[in-house]
Formats: structure tokens, sequence, C-alpha cells
């Protein structure tokens, strides 16, 4: 039996959250561009849940920007499952959701017109968009074709189109919310509507109301949604509900949406009153900053750690009481106290009490060797500025860092070369290097000649006080004895810290 709305009478309902009644009735208040999970396992899980508690009262229809068939939705009425399986507070989570959110499912390609109507629509009050980094790219395009080929162009077409409409009122607005995983995506996306505006020559009245009346939102998304789980698994779960779906997804209990705006954008995002993982507020660098340093800094910088300890996942290393240890350490002592921006402790603390559940989660297979990627770009990013900012506050070097550093440098020591692919090799452990810069380090071995490279870091690591010479000690340490017994030496020194 396939999950539809014809079949929900027939589906045992013991281990379900199900949609409400008047659910398939209501108006369609959302055009989301992208059918992804993350959108499905976040802004449409927070409505479908709002839904239910009779707080946002709307759906959302989405469009399919990609070619290919709709058939997976309209087969199953748009429904899908939201499996939600992990670790919150500690406590194993374990919950299974039918969505109604999703009202229908429009191909771009096949009828733009319906698109356009919805745009026409009174209803319509917000645009949720994931079109990847890439959707948010300027395209110099007639945005009166059928339809536009850029996702700007898109949304420039439908805000038009209501302009017309509605002859620019006041209340036609809409409020625009981009989710794509680039710093300011929302104001990224109004700037370049408005270029494609200039480009297309639109009038005066309608530049004026584009830039008075809708509000174009940076937002900030972070919860891990995997998506369609292997056949196994997938088959376990739908013995365990009682039918098939070919849209089953699994997503963690964490979940975080933190939307740029003030009470009047509020009052569109009615949904944000259903559960306290969205948060409307006129700043949300600061969950940025928590999200880049204490969840995505950590993974860097135990990435090499941990797989080049023979260790695979992120799961199995909080398995292990020196990484899991090491991870405590650096979280509490260096990267929250050390983090670029206005954050208490108690904001530290939690967050990183939710990223320790988070990397131990059970249900999610998360590979250390696939974190490596772009490995040296990510230490740039997230992790220069800490180191920067702890010596500003406490000039003295930061031990579990500068071992991160280390372990780093030790994976990026270059084995061989095969065509135009480098790999390494770490004590019999075999592995390609998926990273743009390790060309740099073929033939480079020593490591205060790498470090001290300013023009490949950027800024000038010979400067802070005795970083160097720390990261070549633990690099020569886990040359000579091995990953696990350099950090056990680390470890054991620290553990009274906490």
């Amino acid at each position: 039996m396939i999950l539809s709305q014809k079949n929900l009478d027939l589906i045992p309902k013991e281990k379900l959250t199900v949609p409400g009644e008047n659910s398939f009735e209501l108006p369609e208040k959302v055009l989301q561009f992208g059918t992804g999970v993350l959108l499905r396992g976040l802004p449409d899980f927070f409505i479908d849940k709002a839904n239910r508690q009779g707080l946002f009262n709307g759906r959302v229809a989405v469009v399919k920007s990609t070619k290919g068939a709709t058939t997976e939705f309209t087969d199953q009425d748009s429904l899908y499952t939201l499996c939600v399986r992990g670790l919150e507070n500690g406590h194993l989570v374990s919950e299974n959701i039918i969505s109604s959110a999703i009202s229908r499912v429009i191909s771009a390609d096949q009828d733009w017109d319906a698109i356009l109507t919805i745009a026409a629509s009174e209803d319509l009050k917000i645009i949720v968009s994931n079109t990847t980094e890439v959707g948010i790219q300027l395209v110099n395009e007639s945005i009166h074709q059928n339809p536009p080929v850029s996702f700007p162009a898109k949304v420039l077409a439908v805000l038009y189109h209501r302009f017309k409409t509605f002859k620019g009122t006041k209340e036609s607005g809409l409020v625009i919310i981009a989710t794509e995983l680039i710093p300011d995506n929302g104001k990224k996306l109004e700037t370049i509507v408005i270029e494609l505006a200039k480009f297309n020559e639109l009038e005066a009245d309608f530049m004026l109301w584009l830039q008075e009346e809708n509000n174009f939102c940076n937002s900030l998304v972070d919860r891990i949604v995997p998506g369609k789980p292997d056949a196994a698994i997938l088959a376990n779960l739908e013995e365990e509900l009682g039918y098939t779906d070919h849209l089953l997804a699994i997503a963690e209990p964490y979940r975080l949406w933190a939307i740029e705006g003030d009470e009047e954008i509020a009052k569109v995002l009615s949904f944000a009153k259903a559960d306290a993982g969205v948060i409307i507020a006129e700043d949300i660098e600061v969950y940025r900053e928590l999200k880049v340093r204490l969840l995505n800094g950590t993974h860097t910088l135990s990435s090499g750690i941990a797989f080049l300890s023979g260790i695979d996942t992120v799961k199995n290393a909080m398995t292990d009481e020196q990484i899991k240890t090491y991870i405590d350490i650096l979280m509490a002592t260096e990267i929250g106290p050390a983090i670029p921006y206005q954050v208490t402790k108690a904001q530290t603390t939690a967050f990183a009490a939710s990223v320790k559940d988070r990397f131990a989660n059970p249900s999610i297979e998360h590979l250390w060797i696939n974190i490596t990627f772009q490995y040296t770009m990510k230490m740039k990013i997230r992790i220069l500025p800490l180191l920067l900012n702890y010596y500003k506050l406490f000039n003295s070097v930061p031990e579990q860092i500068s071992f991160g550093f280390a372990a780093y440098l030790t994976f990026m020591q270059i084995d061989r070369k095969e065509g135009d692919r480098f790999y390494g090799n770490f004590k019999g452990i075999d592995y390609l290097i998926t990273d743009d810069s390790a060309a740099y380090f073929d033939g480079k071995t020593d490591v205060a000649d790498i470090l001290n490279d300013v023009a490949f870091w950027g800024t000038d690591l010979s400067a802070l006080d005795g970083f160097v010479a720390v990261v070549a000690e633990k690099y020569k340490a886990i040359a000579k004895d091995g990953m696990m017994e350099a950090l056990a030496e680390l470890t054991t020194s620290k553990i009274n810290v906490l």
C-alpha cells in the first residue's frame, strides 16, 4: 500500500503523527523553489507542525526547476514521511511524521502558467528557496520567457506578475526567504533581482514596489537530512510503518531555521510559534558563528585525527573515549571562548551539548573522509579566525587546535600522484586527498616552511608566539607514535580542565 490521501484511513496510526482533518483544504501561502530533502525536512517540517497546531493554516506549492517528472509527488498526493531519529539532550528520539505541508509540485518547464497563477493569488505570502549556491547567480535574461531560465529571473517574473495583478499595493508584497548555504543569501538574491529588473527595463513604479514592499530575508538552516535511506533500512521502516513511501526521508532531531527579520515579518511567518527551532531576529550572525565554529570547526579539526586513527564515521568516533575527550576539551576551552563574535558562555555550552548529541547520532552515517573534502579551505575559513582571536584574547598556544593543525598537515602529506589525483598514506591507511590545495603539498614536509608561508595562509602564523613550534612538535609525535598514542598524551594532560 502506497502512502496517499485516500489510503490514510487504512494506515495504522500507533507510531505516526498524521495530517489534521482540514489540512488538505488549506490555501497555498508559500511558493517554494526546490524539492530537496532539506526543504522538506526543515521549513516544510515547521509549516506542517504549525498547521497541526492551527498557527499557520497554509500549504506549500513547490516549483520543480530541474527537468524530470513529478510523478513521485503526484502518486502520493505530495504526502511524505519524515522519520526523526537520533539524540536530543542525551535521549534517543524516534518519531514518524506524515507531512501534508506540500499541496502540489509544479514543473516550471511544463506549467509555468500555473506558477504565475499562484503569483496572482491573494493567499500567497511567502517565497522560500533552496536552489544550491549555484542558483543565486546573475544571468541577464528576459523574464518574459516561458519559463525564465535562472532562479532569480523566475522570482522576478513572479513578483512582476504579482505587481501587475494587484497594481502595486502595499499588501501584495511578499516575504522572500533564501536558505542557500552562502552568507547574506537573501540580500544577495535581492541584489540580483534588482539588477535583473534594470536589465529588463521594468517601470519605476515596479522598482519602488519591489524594494519597498517586499522583504528579502537572510536565513540560516541547520539540520542533517540525509534523505532516503538505503534499501535495507527503508524496508525495515516501511515494515514498521505499514506502507510504501517513495519520498520517505530521515532527519536528525536538531533543527534550526534562523531568519533575519523584524516584528512585521514575524507576523507573516506565524509558523515560527510552533517550534523553538525557528528563530526570527534582526541579527542572526550569532547563530551562524555558533554553527561555523562549534559544529563545522570541530568537525574540521577532528576529521584528520579520527580518520587517521582508523575510525570511519562520526558516530563511531563518539564511542572512542580519547576522541570524545578531545572534542569536549576543544569546544569548552578553545573554540567556545575564542568565537570571534559576541556570544555568552551559556550559548556556547548549550550549543556544544547539542553538537555532541548530533555527532553521536546512531542513525546517521557521516564519513570522516567526506568531511576532509576541501580540508585546506575549511581550515582557513573555519579555524584561522578562531586561532587568531584566541591569541588576541589569551596570547598563548591553543594546544587542541595545534594538534588539529598537526593532524591536518599529516593528512595532507602526499604519498603518490596518479594523473591529477593525489593520495596520502598514513601507517597503512591509504586515501584520496580531495582538496584543491593538494598540489601545494607535493614535496613539502617541513612544518615550519608550510606554516610560515604568508601567501598561502593569508596571515603570518609565525607571529603567533610558540604556535609553529608546538604544531611541529605534535606533528613529529604523530609520525613517530601514531595518531592515537599522540592524542592520548595530549588528552591525558588536559583531562582535568573540564
